[in-house]
């Protein structure tokens, strides 16, 4: 079976994996499949108790990652994409699922009772087909299935575990082994599909594909009162368990699902809400063992509107409507145009918020109102010594902004006070303030925007014209000049650190580390909150001499004494040895070569099973977003704005090997990478 009868069907369609993993992006290309990476956001927290069989936990969590990706792209890729292949691998031993190992002590728990035992490996797979329609929404159908794999150890020493272990390999695969790699060595035999170990079950996938485009039977217009048909007409009435408008972080088994059948998973399902009921049709006859689920129709909401000539017209094809409002075509094209047209506005209009935010943070509005709420235009203009009619636009634009609200008072002006939302980030004191990020923002970051057309036809950074600097060195601009200058950076650093610190801190299981370097840690807000995370840690700050000479206004008042502060640069001088390297909002600053310069240095000082911690804003596999990754990078400094992917061949080039990916959902996302014992 290969890809040959469907790849013409394919031609021309927009085929998307929902992984990240390298060894699914290398099966699929080398069968000759034109696709694109955007890593599943779907968290892998579904409860494996709920599932009666391993495999249905497998194939839940596909199509999870699936339906993800389906329903997100229209909307933040601007783009509907035709096909969705999402996966999850799973190894299985007397009775437990084993999946990633969070450390080298989970690696060695499930190596060892995989030793000397035959195992099942299962991967769920679900296809995701999209239709977009005439009235601008989107028709999801889903097939899935799952392969099942049995593979024996060999009986593993002591000695032939920890050194598979510390190799590093264990720790970004199911089972904690990667057979097409070291792993393969601990292996006695294989029984079943080999790259459905690896993590792709590629061979059913091609029948999956070759029964969707070229054998599957158009499905019949008559509606069965009774539910849908599964593959051997048998009726059966099953629920989504999670809808996919809303995604909880636990999900059980399917109640009714048939059972399964060999390796293949058959499911049919439909959604409904309290509104709308869910119209079923049955099939008339056999559909090669897949069966089709519905999935709630979404409204898209930008990007290419028109609908594509769909070769699917003959598949099985059904809509629900609930969730979603429906306007006839005359309703929705008004709508259309309104929404578009504010799109437009919001983005012109943007500088306009930005400066506003900036203002009133620079003249401590929200501090003044913080101390005496309900005050007046007149006796905030007075305060912050300013005009009462620039005030009161000024306050009134806070007001649309959601930054404050006002309330009338009986026969006087409107007094203004703060949101939850002010309090909680823009306060001087508040404990994830953004004051000082703020006022870099404001004094640092918008005269280069203001540039930004001369940027752009330069292709240069223009800090010469904003400030009248020749030099293309930002840090040595910042930390060579006015204390003022010097402190307002670390201010801003600091906020950042605060706000996105515990995200960070507490994205992976570190407790096989004991030692840690934050590296341009600056005040050491990022080091405390990975001191308060793992009690075991201790964590050297290392930063340039006037950083650490000035970090003590930083410190808080009880300081931990397991945080500790050295003068140095990392580009010259010879880094603490540690266990971990944190790199915090470090690589984006820096040209490629002094990055490889950096991560070399680190590399030397690194023993195998080291490990570094990245955090930075992880760009989509497509570069279409996050919109604050790409903005950032107008500023048209020396380093880069990279993907998760493009970060993890970096590291792989210095020998660390990808252990985790977490997108935090907060400003910045983390990876942790092991140091390879064959590099070191």
């Amino acid at each position: 079976m290969v890809l040959n009868p469907v790849i013409s069907k394919l031609a021309g369609k927009l085929v998307v994996l929902a992984s990240a993993s390298p060894r699914r992006l290398e099966i699929l290309s080398n069968a000759g499949l034109r696709f694109e990476v955007v890593p599943s956001w779907f968290k892998e927290t579904l409860d494996k108790g709920l599932f009666k069989a391993p495999h249905e936990y497998a194939v839940e969590t596909a199509k999870q990652k699936a339906l993800e990706v389906a329903r997100r792209m229209p909307f933040k890729h601007l783009k509907t994409p035709d096909i969705v292949i999402g996966a999850d691998t799973i190894v299985t031993v007397d009775g437990m699922i084993l999946e990633k190992p969070v450390d080298k002590n989970d690696a060695y728990r499930m190596l060892s009772s995989l030793s000397g035992k035959e195992h099942s490996v299962f991967t769920g797979v679900a296809i995701v087909l999209c239709h977009e329609k005439e009235n601008d929404e989107v028709d999801y159908q889903l097939v899935d299935f799952y392969e099942e794999t049995k593979v024996k150890f060999a009986d593993l020493s002591e000695n032939m575990l920890w050194e598979y272990i510390n190799s590093g390999e264990p720790m970004d695969k199911a089972g904690g082994y990667g057979i097409q790699a070291l792993g393969g060595m601990l292996v006695e035999y294989v029984h079943g599909d080999f790259l459905n170990v690896v993590g792709f079950p590629l061979n059913h996938f091609c029948k999956q594909l070759d029964c969707i485009y070229n054998r599957c039977i158009s499905i019949s217009d008559q509606e069965s009162a009774s539910g849908l048909l599964t593959h051997n007409g048998t009726p059966t009435t099953s629920t989504l368990t999670q809808p996919p408008h809303d995604l909880p972080a636990q999900s059980g088994p399917r109640p009714n699902s048939p059972s399964p059948n060999n390796t293949h998973h058959t499911q049919n399902s439909s959604t409904t809400s309290p509104a709308h009921k869910v119209k079923r049709r049955s099939n008339e006859s056999e559909v090669d063992e897949s069966s089709w689920t519905l999935v709630n129709s979404l409204s898209k909401h930008a990007g290419d509107r028109k609908v594509r000539d769909s070769e699917n017209s003959a598949l099985p094809l059904m809509t629900s409507r609930g969730h979603v409002m429906k306007l006839n075509v005359t309703e929705h094209e008004d709508s259309e145009l309104q929404e578009d047209l504010q799109r437009i506005v919001d983005l012109m209009d943007g500088f306009r918020a930005s400066k506003a935010l900036f203002t009133a943070s620079k003249m401590c509005v929200f501090d003044l109102l913080q101390s005496r709420p309900r005050l007046d235009a007149a006796q905030v203009a007075q305060e912050i010594k300013a005009s009462v009619k620039g005030t009161e636009c000024l306050l009134e634009a806070c007001v649309s902004l959601g930054l404050l609200k006002s309330k009338e008072r009986t026969c006087q002006k409107p007094v203004f006070e703060n949101t939850d939302l002010a309090t909680r980030y823009l306060l001087s004191d508040a404990p994830f303030s953004l004051r000082g990020y703020i006022q870099h923002c404001n004094e640092a970051v918008w005269p280069l925007f203001s540039h930004l057309e001369s940027a752009v036809r330069e292709g240069v950074n223009q800090r010469e014209k904003a400030f009248g600097k020749t030099s293309k060195d930002m840090f040595q601009d910042t930390f060579y000049s006015s204390q003022e200058v010097q402190l307002r950076f670390m201010n801003a650093m600091d906020s950042i650190a605060k706000v996105t610190g515990k995200a960070v801190a507490t994205a992976f299981d570190l407790s096989s580390f004991k030692t840690a370097c934050d590296l341009g840690g600056c005040t050491g807000a990022m080091a405390y909150e990975f001191t308060k995370a793992h009690p075991e840690l201790s964590v050297t700050v290392f930063d340039l001499p006037t950083v650490v000479d000035m970090s003590e206004q930083f410190h808080p008042l009880h300081t931990d004494n397991r945080v500790s502060f050295v003068a140095g640069d990392f580009f010259k001088d010879e880094l603490p040895k540690v266990d971990l390297y944190i790199l915090a909002r470090i690589l984006h600053d820096w040209s490629d070569d002094k990055v490889h310069i950096l991560l070399s240095k680190i590399a030397d000082a690194c023993t195998a099973g080291c490990g570094i911690l990245l955090s930075e804003i992880f760009l989509d596999e497509d570069r279409r977003g996050p919109s604050r990754g790409l903005l950032q990078a107008l500023s048209m400094s020396e380093g880069k704005q990279r993907s998760a992917t493009e970060y993890s061949l970096l590291l792989k080039s210095h020998g660390f090997i990808t252990a985790h990916v977490r997108h935090t959902d907060n400003l910045l996302d983390a990876m942790l990478c092991i140091k390879d014992v064959q590099c070191s």
